[in-house]
């Protein structure tokens, strides 16, 4: 089955988040200081692996496993942008939801002021990683 080029640019993302997942597990495991919860964070890296090797087989069977091969300098600073954006679209989104649910005029207000700035840092973290060949946009 052929994917089209927004299921392909999805399951790209998707992996990448997996992936960046992985990396705040590993991290998390060695910062760990009770040994129950190093192998809980271990345990939830490996549960992650599976899931980026399925996405790979997916996207590997369509012909689009290509990875980008993007080398990043700084790949600490990578994980850190992936994650502090994903933390804003999220937060947007919560955001969006609240705007549409307040009754108080003024409340929707304060809270769209809010969005707004979170879609300007979402922004300026997109503008830094796509500078930087940490996010590609097909």
């Amino acid at each position: 089955m052929q994917l089209s080029q927004k299921e392909q640019m999805l399951l790209e993302d998707l992996r990448g988040h997996e992936e960046m997942f992985i990396q705040k597990c590993n991290e998390y495991a060695n910062q760990a200081q009770d040994p129950q919860l190093k192998q809980i964070f271990q345990n939830m890296a490996q549960h992650q692996k599976q899931h980026v090797q399925k996405i790979s087989q997916r996207l590997t069977q369509t012909g689009a496993g290509q990875q980008t091969g993007q080398s990043m300098a700084n790949q600490k600073d990578a994980i850190l942008c992936h994650d502090m954006l994903s933390s804003e679209k999220y937060l947007s989104g919560a955001y969006n939801t609240a705007i549409f649910e307040m009754k108080d005029a003024s409340i929707r207000q304060d809270l769209n002021s809010i969005q707004s700035d979170k879609q300007k840092h979402g922004e300026e973290l997109f503008n830094y990683m796509q500078s930087k060949g940490m996010y590609q946009v097909h």
